[in-house]
Formats: structure tokens, C-alpha cells, sequence
């Protein structure tokens, strides 16, 4: 009989893949890069369950790809700007090695992360776009705080506002951590849950030093997968 590790030892064809949902090429539509053509990568699976999830079809399913037929696809949409995403692309383990290799070939690559897993694992390259999970989520106890003091100025942190409850959450993490002297700062509503012109006079009313964001895909394309 095998040894029970040799069950858990990926198979030698899975080396140097990763599961994938989809590979597609749209505009940015999120953080500072918003607008920019981009070809979003997004892997499969998720180990958190926020409420207002957009892309839960990345839970399950997907298609294993070697990291040479992924680095195929990207290049064919000829744009510098490469997004990460999941799910929670860092749940799988070989993610590092993808955030390196796009880095390698001169790519401007960001990662969605919802800052529940170590993000010391990517590249510092990598533009790293740190979700804090806010009550409203149903996920703020998987907030990996130590993630707060890997972040560089080439990093973001994103907060999704539910509520007003949400928001004042949100500012008070902004204001007693010193979020915005770490990175820039995101707030975006939820989408049909808070309405964007209060957020911004919210954002307004308190001074606070942060960047707010509407979800520009969603604006042009609703909730179409692979937009």
C-alpha cells in the first residue's frame, strides 16, 4: 500500500498548472487601474463565502492549464495589463509561480486578493489589491491582519461598503491603522445595495483620504461573467 502522503502529492501532470475559470480580455473596472484594458486570469475556488459575491460560478468547475498555455492566451490580446483573480486565486498554492512568471515577462500584473491568505507568497511587483472584509461581508473574522504590514506603496487596500454600519467600520480601520499612509485606499458600495451618491457624500462628510470607485464593468456590462 502507498504511503498516505503519496495521496496528497499532486500528480506530476498537475505540476506547473493551475485550475482555471476563464482567461478573457475587458476594461479594468476596479482600483487605479480602472479603464485600462485588461486581460483578466481567474482561477478557480474560494474558501470564503461573502454575501455579495459576484462570481460564485468560480467556486467549482474550471480547467487545469500549464503555466506556458496561460502565458499563450495572455499574450494574444496583445495589452501590458494583467489582473489575477479568483475566487481567491491565492488558495491555490501554485498562484506565486504565475505572479512571477507574468512579472518576468514585463507584464503591469494586479492581484484581487481577499486578504484572507498570506500575500508575502506574490511577487512585490505585483500590485496587490488587498480586500478587508467589512462586517456586512459575513466574513470580517478571515481578515489575515498581518497582510497590513507586508503592503507597499505599490499595493491598495479595497473595502465593499453594504450598509452605513459598513462604512463607519470601514473608517475607523482607515483612520486608527493609518490605512492611507500604507497605500491607496478604495471604498465601492455594493452593487444595488447602497447607493453610490451616498458612499461618496459619506466620503465627503468625514474628509476621508481614500479613492471612491463604482464598479465600471458592471455599469457597461451588468453582471455578464466574463466582462
Amino acid at each position: 500500500m502507498s504511503d498516505s502522503k503519496d495521496k496528497k502529492r499532486i500528480p506530476e501532470s498537475r505540476e506547473g498548472m493551475l485550475k482555471i475559470t476563464e482567461i478573457f480580455h475587458s476594461l479594468q473596472g476596479e482600483a487605479v487601474q480602472a479603464g485600462l484594458p485588461t486581460v483578466f486570469v481567474r482561477l478557480t475556488g474560494c474558501p470564503l463565502r461573502c454575501v455579495y459575491c459576484d462570481s460564485e460560478y468560480a467556486f467549482y468547475g474550471g480547467e487545469w492549464m500549464h503555466f506556458q498555455d496561460i502565458l499563450d492566451q495572455v499574450r494574444s490580446y496583445s495589452t501590458p495589463y494583467i489582473c489575477v483573480t479568483g475566487g481567491e486565486p491565492l488558495a491555490q498554492k501554485r498562484c506565486p509561480e504565475l505572479l512571477k512568471l507574468l512579472c518576468d515577462e514585463g507584464f503591469r500584473v494586479s492581484l484581487e486578493t481577499s486578504g484572507a491568505i498570506d500575500i508575502s507568497t506574490a511577487d512585490k511587483r505585483v500590485s496587490r489589491v488587498l480586500d478587508l472584509k467589512t462586517p456586512g461581508s459575513g466574513e470580517e473574522e478571515r481578515n489575515l491582519w498581518t497582510n497590513l504590514e507586508q503592503l507597499t506603496a505599490n499595493d491598495q487596500i479595497k473595502f465593499v461598503i453594504c450598509s452605513r454600519e459598513d462604512y463607519e467600520w470601514a473608517r475607523d480601520q482607515i483612520n486608527k491603522r493609518s490605512l492611507n499612509e500604507k497605500c491607496g485606499v478604495l471604498l465601492s458600495p455594493v452593487w444595488d445595495q447602497v447607493e453610490a451618491r451616498d458612499l461618496a457624500e459619506w466620503i465627503l462628510e468625514d474628509r476621508l483620504p481614500v479613492r471612491f470607485q463604482l464598479q465600471l464593468h458592471k455599469i457597461l456590462w451588468g453582471d455578464t461573467p466574463g466582462k
